[in-house]
C-alpha cells in the first residue's frame, strides 16, 4: 500500500473529501437500524480495513509504529472517536447541510485553540474569519431553536472543536505517525456502539449500507486525507476539504429532496466564506 504515499497530496485530499461527502446520503438510506447499530457495524468494517492498510503499509513494523504513537496517538484517537459518534448523532438529528457547514468551521477553530494552548497570535484576517464563522454558526443554531434540531447542531459543533485539538496534538508531536490514532478511534467507536446497541439483529440492506459507511466513505476518506495532508500546504488543505461541505448537501437534495432552510444556506455561505478567508491566510495557523 506504499503506492498511496506516492499520489500527490492535493489529489488525495480531494478524493478523501469526496468520499466523506457521501456520509449523510448513506445514513438517510438505512432501513431500520438504530444509530448505535450503525455505529457498531460501521466501526467494525472501518477497523478491518484500517488494520489491513496498516499491516500492508508497515508490515513487520506494525506493532512498533503503533507503540511509537504512544500517548499522543491514544489521545488523538479518543478525540477522533468522539467525532465519529457526534457525526452519527448530528446527522440523525439535523440536516446534512447543517452538519457539514458546521464541521467546515474546523479550519477557523484551529487558530483559537492554538492561541489558547500554544500562545500563537491570530492575524487580522484570522479574526475576521472567526467572526464570520461565529455569525454563520449562530444563524444555524438560532434556526434550530424553532425546528427542534438544536441537539444535532450542538453535537456537530463539537466536531470542529475536537478536530482542532487533534491537529494541535499533531503539531505538538510532528514526528508521531497519526495513522495509529485512527486505529485507536476505530476500536473506541466500536466499543461505544457495542455498549449502547440494543441488539445485533440488522437487515441485509443495512449491513451493506454500514459497509459503505465504514469502508469507502470513512476508511478511504480518512486515510487519503491523513496521508495527503503530510505533503499539502495548509492553505490548500483548507480549501480542498470544502469538497465535503459542498457536495454532501447536494447528494441528499438530489436523492431525498432534503432542502435546508434559507437561514441555514445563508449561514453556510458565511461559514464557507470564512473558511476560504482563513485558508488564504498564509500565517502559521
Amino acid at each position: 500500500m506504499n503506492f498511496v504515499y506516492k499520489i500527490p497530496g492535493p489529489l488525495l485530499i480531494l478524493t478523501g473529501g469526496f468520499c466523506l461527502s457521501w456520509g449523510g446520503l448513506i445514513l438517510r438510506t438505512f432501513e431500520s437500524a438504530s444509530i448505535w447499530q450503525i455505529l457498531f457495524y460501521r466501526s467494525i468494517f472501518f477497523l478491518w480495513v484500517l488494520i489491513a492498510f496498516i499491516l500492508l503499509t508497515y508490515g513487520k513494523k506494525t506493532f512498533k509504529k503503533i507503540k511509537e504513537a504512544g500517548v499522543p496517538g491514544l489521545i488523538g484517537g479518543i478525540f477522533l472517536s468522539t467525532n465519529f459518534v457526534a457525526y452519527m448523532y448530528s446527522m440523525m438529528e439535523t440536516t446534512v447541510a447543517n452538519v457539514v457547514f458546521i464541521i467546515s468551521t474546523q479550519t477557523v477553530f484551529l487558530p483559537i485553540v492554538a492561541y489558547i494552548f500554544l500562545k500563537e497570535k491570530i492575524s487580522p484576517r484570522g479574526y475576521v474569519a472567526i467572526m464570520l464563522a461565529m455569525i454563520g454558526v449562530t444563524l444555524m443554531i438560532g434556526d434550530s431553536l424553532g425546528t427542534g434540531s438544536l441537539k444535532g447542531n450542538l453535537a456537530a459543533l463539537t466536531i470542529p472543536i475536537n478536530f482542532s485539538v487533534l491537529v494541535l496534538i499533531i503539531r505538538k508531536y510532528p514526528k508521531v505517525d497519526m495513522i495509529p490514532a485512527i486505529f485507536y478511534a476505530g476500536i473506541l467507536s466500536c466499543l461505544y456502539g457495542l455498549l449502547l446497541l440494543e441488539n445485533f439483529a440488522i437487515s441485509t440492506k443495512d449491513i451493506w449500507l454500514a459497509f459503505l459507511l465504514g469502508v469507502p466513505q470513512l476508511a478511504f476518506g480518512f486515510i487519503f486525507i491523513t496521508i495527503g495532508s503530510r505533503t499539502t500546504p495548509a492553505v490548500m488543505v483548507g480549501l480542498l476539504m470544502l469538497m465535503e461541505s459542498i457536495f454532501a448537501p447536494i447528494w441528499v437534495w438530489l436523492f431525498y429532496n432534503e432542502i435546508p432552510p434559507v437561514s441555514v444556506l445563508i449561514g453556510g455561505i458565511i461559514i464557507l466564506s470564512a473558511v476560504v478567508m482563513k485558508s488564504l491566510d498564509y500565517k502559521k495557523v
